[in-house]
């Protein structure tokens, strides 16, 4: 099963399930259709957004796990 890391691209992200932009956006992160979102890891986003990459991991892997 895939799984979401701290170092895990953004647009990797994106590839393992579109609607997981969704749940980014949600967490306040609006540029996830920016062209340098696509080679940022989660934990560089996170940083820029000032945003804890722990909950947004967690809410991720969540939706992933809900997918099994």
């Amino acid at each position: 099963m895939a799984r979401v890391k701290k170092e895990t691209i953004i647009g990797e992200i994106l590839q393992m399930d579109p609607y997981m932009a969704h749940i980014l956006m949600g967490a306040g992160m609006h540029c996830v259709g920016c062209p340098s979102s696509a080679g940022e890891s989660l934990e560089e986003a996170c940083m820029v957004h000032g945003m804890e990459v722990d909950d947004v991991l967690e809410e991720l892997n969540t939706f992933l796990d809900s997918q099994a």
